[in-house]
């Protein structure tokens, strides 16, 4: 593990339903902080219960960056967070709090801390083109085409990962290079001060247990409605990268007549599990994270004894901890 040389912000990440509101609140408690959501379902307006968005009151007491700030019919991106998470760190900061990021979604702490790669805008069009190929092939299809152009970009796709083997096809479309060589080519300014704290459950059959407690609890507060005043509107569908969503995604098929209501819970019990598995992947093989015990005893005091070892609670906190 590489912590930066000089941290000027902290990143509480982790899995699903590993308690990293709660800590980020708790911490909220003991000396001034500003949230950067990390969050790439938090961004939309009118996603409150599927994706745990911390209520109104929370966030009057705790100011929140990067939640509610499109509406779903919107695409948003990791280079886009990356250059507005910047910014409202260096706002935070310029206020003498602590730039306090918090979610899972580690594309963009990736994006923000890495940096990525110059690469096209999106192009409608052949996009456009991208569906009609996979809703005639199937995705499988597109899959192995993406293999024979970019063999490494499709060893790191999953071949269900629709939006990423669309992406990588587009960026060959438009400029005749593989989104791996452009990649390698020149990249996005990165914000390497990032102290990156990982909570990981120690126990995987605990992490799956609060996963399916935590969806029946969004279920009781009204999940269902939620997705039902969504597809009212008129103006989504279940492509759209909002709708896509885990949890989401399996109660508008639930809607729509594809499923029971129990094959629906299931699915999004499972689906949430696996994404929860798969940030577990990333953070395990990332040697820039601090990987802390999810859910322990104490772990206020020790993210107060670690921060005030960087100096950030001196320079940001004046000692109100």
């Amino acid at each position: 593990m590489s912590p930066p040389a000089s941290a000027d912000c902290v990143c509480i990440t982790g899995p699903t339903a590993s308690g990293k509101t709660d800590l980020a609140l708790a911490l909220a408690e003991r000396f001034p902080l500003e949230i950067v959501s990390m969050d790439s379902a938090m961004v939309y307006r009118g996603l409150d219960i599927g994706t745990a968005k911390p209520k109104p009151d929370v966030r009057a007491a705790v100011p929140h960056h990067l939640v509610d700030i499109i509406e779903p019919t919107e695409s948003y991106s990791a280079g886009r967070f990356a250059q507005e998470a910047t910014r409202a760190i260096a706002e935070i900061r310029a206020r003498g709090r602590l730039p306090l990021l918090v979610g899972g979604t580690l594309l963009y702490l990736r994006a923000l801390r890495d940096g990525l790669s110059v690469l096209p805008r999106a192009d409608v069009a052949i996009r456009a083109e991208l569906d009609r190929d996979a809703a005639a092939h199937g995705w499988q299809e597109l899959h192995d085409r993406l293999r024979r152009v970019d063999p490494d970009a499709a060893a790191r796709i999953a071949p269900a990962d629709r939006q990423r083997i669309q992406r990588a096809l587009e960026v060959h479309a438009l400029t005749g290079q593989s989104i791996s060589s452009l990649q390698q080519a020149g990249r996005l300014a990165r914000h390497s001060g990032v102290l990156v704290l990982a909570l990981v459950p120690e126990n995987r059959a605990d992490l799956a247990a609060r996963i399916e407690q935590r969806f029946d609890a969004m279920v009781a507060r009204g999940f269902v409605a939620e997705v039902e005043r969504l597809r009212a509107r008129g103006d989504l569908h279940p492509d759209l990268p909002s709708m896509r969503a885990v949890g989401y995604r399996q109660l508008w098929s639930h809607l729509d007549g594809r499923y029971g209501w129990e094959e629906a819970r299931g699915k999004a019990i499972v689906a949430t599990r696996q994404y929860a598995k798969r940030q577990l992947t990333w953070l395990r093989g990332d040697p820039n994270c601090e990987v802390w015990p999810a859910l322990a005893g104490g772990l206020v005091e020790r993210c107060l004894e670690r921060l005030s070892k960087e100096n950030l609670i001196a320079k940001n906190a004046r000692g109100l901890c």
